[in-house]
């Protein structure tokens, strides 16, 4: 097998996409292609395909964490909206502090994975508004799920103002959950996934996310606007 030399011998990146092979690199009469600075293009087909591998987990751990795990959490708390009625107030409680538990961890794995890949792939981190939005949107949630645990066991760390913390946990929960909506759509902006989804669908994903940030902005402004103003 033929080894490259001058303009066609190329390094051997990862982070190529196609890899375009030319009359050049085919030695004349060997019926075979070249290596390319002694790797075989299996080998560099091989690395693309295990970087974007580990970057197409990063919008599935992402995804359930805030547009199912947050989405549902919240809505549990909803007397009209919530398919646990039934249940006491308590039992909601504890299963949308569950609810956002997941979300903590799906969002820590799906990190994990966008960093991996950026690293193995030699990309700069924080470049665009959906990195650093949504970089913003963990270390909120982060800081949710601290202030829900108070609420959950207020004694423990030692919380007097029970009603006030709620109000408070309430309001920054809906700037939490609008800011992963808007990081949700500037991924949607993103030029590799407008590169999977193109036409009417992309609009159609575009709209998805609205409706239920709607919902809970109603929700929240329902059950703790009038609290808010009888305490003032």
């Amino acid at each position: 097998m033929a080894l490259c030399t001058g303009a066609a011998r190329w390094r051997c990146i990862p982070r190529f996409h196609v890899i375009f092979w030319n009359q050049e690199m085919v030695e004349p009469g060997s019926g075979s292609c070249c290596t390319i600075d002694g790797y075989h293009p299996s080998y560099l087909w091989q690395g693309t395909r295990n970087i974007h591998g580990l970057f197409s987990w990063h919008p599935v751990f992402m995804a359930t964490a805030f547009c199912l795990c947050m989405t549902e959490g919240v809505l549990l708390l909803s007397p009209d909206t919530s398919p646990f009625c039934p249940l006491s107030r308590t039992s909601k409680t504890r299963l949308h502090w569950l609810a956002q538990l997941f979300v903590f961890v799906y969002a820590s794995v799906g990190l994990t994975f966008i960093i991996w890949s950026k690293n193995r792939s030699e990309q700069p981190h924080f470049t665009s508004w959906h990195s650093i939005l949504g970089i913003i949107t963990i270390a909120a949630t982060s800081c949710q799920a601290f202030w829900g645990f108070a609420l959950l066991c207020p004694r423990l760390v030692r919380v007097t103002a029970v009603s006030r913390l709620k109000l408070y946990h309430a309001t920054c929960g809906l700037i939490v959950y609008l800011l992963s909506t808007g990081t949700v759509l500037f991924g949607l902006c993103s030029d590799w996934f407008q590169a999977q989804v193109k036409g009417p669908v992309w609009y159609v994903c575009l709209c998805v996310p609205l409706y239920p940030a709607l919902i809970i902005m109603n929700q929240v402004i329902d059950i703790y606007l009038p609290k808010r103003k009888g305490q003032m």
